[in-house]
């Protein structure tokens, strides 16, 4: 039998502090593209509807792509732009007779008006193709996992990395079991267990600490009777909304006892170890110092967790930048610096001119401080587009907008207008920066950084610039979550 299965994209990770909203433009400007545009670019690489496509191919489906859909992190999703890119997916579900939908979801959105992005655009799948239809979804780790997503998809499945470099493999494994149920081989549910924290302690990393063997547990439950992806999710605490923090999340068919108790078992343990941070988070004036003794052979590598674009910091917090150059740090590059008024004003330059203009600081000085006042040299003028080659975003385009090179004292500073975190080394190097070159690299970016350029440093440290995504949650004035709620209380 020839089955007919629709596919989709759509993702964002809402952080409801900011004050930038995400409308239908921070769609277009980073990933907009419907039907086969979005296969012919995304499907030989590493993404969701890859994995989905592989399995088409080995299982001789027929597929309608809708939509893939992304935006970078920032605060909640206009009902406008949800409405747009859920109604392509509607359509395409009513586009004819469908045995099975699969979506790349991310499980962290929040819409203008309603906490649960994914809840809500499952409820309008369900009504269009009714309570049976079988649906599966891939979720990123930092998703914040409501009951209602539990209810109305019966596959879910996340990813298993952090850095994520394993979203093709997901999504192939998510594939596979849609595939089974499809066949009536299994009818699949997914439980879910959750502890009241606003997210892991290490954020779900799994280069290293606790997260590596909890995952060892999981894959090894999910060789058990019944059970058939077990997800453990750190949850993404940069959201007041009623259902936020770790999940662990069990697909099983038959009796779900077994994998409750599993589940729960692995919940007490994120819960038990809530203390346990890995990290040494650094101000800005101790990087600094560390970067001006540094003299190892390779980079000394700084990330700023907490302006990192990635989960919906501003990018625009200047005071790592600041204490490096108070320090007379050289032989560094620094970037991205987020700031399309500096960039514009950059262009309306040559190559070679000197200026003086302020930097930085300029979307929100309440998270990360105001603007500093440089003087450099534009070392380079360009569009922002470049094409990744790291484990990440290999082969796939991205595109900082207009962006410049300035060489403020001894740091060349990537200053680019539209957000994203560093996680390539092409996001660098493609504007004439060689981050193994350096002998210091200060990037904003959290964990996905690591990927690509672990490989290259001599060391890496962790930054804490006071920037709207510290890791001191604290900080936030949380008003909706439900109370009492680690660490809030």
């Amino acid at each position: 039998m020839t089955f007919t299965v629709l596919t989709a994209e759509f993702a964002h990770e809402s952080n409801t502090f900011s004050i930038r909203p995400t409308d239908l433009a921070a769609f277009r400007a980073r990933l907009f593209l419907q039907g086969d545009a979005a296969v012919a670019q995304r499907a030989d690489a590493n993404t969701d509807i890859a994995g989905f496509m592989d399995v088409a191919r080995a299982q001789s489906w027929q597929t309608r792509h809708a939509i893939s859909a992304a935006a970078s992190p920032a605060g909640p999703v206009t009902r406008a732009a949800f409405d747009e890119i859920a109604g392509c997916i509607l359509a395409a579900a009513k586009a004819g007779p469908l045995d099975g939908i699969l979506l790349g979801l991310h499980g962290a959105m929040v819409v203008e008006d309603h906490p649960d992005g994914e809840g809500l655009l499952l409820e309008r799948l369900r009504a269009v193709v009714g309570p049976d239809m079988p649906i599966g979804i891939t979720l990123d780790p930092h998703a914040n996992v409501t009951a209602r997503m539990c209810t109305l998809a019966q596959v879910m499945m996340s990813y298993s990395t952090y850095p994520h470099v394993d979203m093709r493999d997901t999504a192939r494994r998510a594939a596979n079991l849609l595939h089974r149920t499809m066949t009536g081989e299994i009818a699949p549910r997914t439980l879910r267990v959750t502890r009241p924290m606003l997210e892991e302690a290490n954020s779900g990393r799994t280069d290293e600490g606790p997260m590596i063997a909890r995952h060892a547990l999981a894959r090894a439950h999910e060789g058990t009777p019944g059970a058939l992806a077990v997800s453990i999710n750190a949850g993404f605490g940069n959201a007041d909304i009623p259902e936020l923090g770790p999940t662990v999340l069990v697909t099983h068919t038959g009796d779900a006892g077994p994998h409750l108790a599993f589940a729960e078992a692995l919940a007490d343990d994120i819960w038990a170890r809530r203390h346990d941070v890995l990290n040494r988070f650094l101000t800005p004036a101790e990087a600094a110092a560390e970067a001006l003794a540094h003299s190892s052979p390779g980079p000394l590598v700084i990330a700023d967790y907490s302006d990192n674009p990635g989960a919906g910091s501003y990018g625009d917090a200047p005071g790592l930048l600041s204490a490096l150059l108070d320090a007379g740090v050289t032989g560094a590059c620094f970037g991205p610096m987020v700031d399309p008024e500096a960039a514009a004003l950059l262009h309306a330059q040559t190559v070679g001119a000197e200026v003086t203009l302020p930097l930085g600081g300029k979307t929100d000085p309440r998270f990360g401080g105001g603007p500093i006042r440089v003087t450099g040299t534009v070392v380079l003028l360009s569009d922002g587009r470049y094409t990744g080659d790291g484990p990440m975003i290999g082969g796939l385009p991205g595109d900082w907008g207009p962006t410049a090179v300035l060489r403020v004292g001894g740091v060349d500073v990537l200053v680019v207008t539209n957000p994203g975190q560093m996680l390539d080394l092409q996001q660098f190097r493609a504007f004439g920066i060689d981050p193994a070159a350096q002998r210091i690299v200060a990037l904003k970016s959290q964990q996905h950084f690591r990927a690509a350029f672990t490989p290259i440093a001599a060391k890496v440290i962790v930054c804490d610039s006071g920037a709207l995504c510290s890791p001191d949650l604290r900080r936030l004035p949380f008003h909706r979550v439900p109370r009492p709620m680690y660490p809030l209380d």
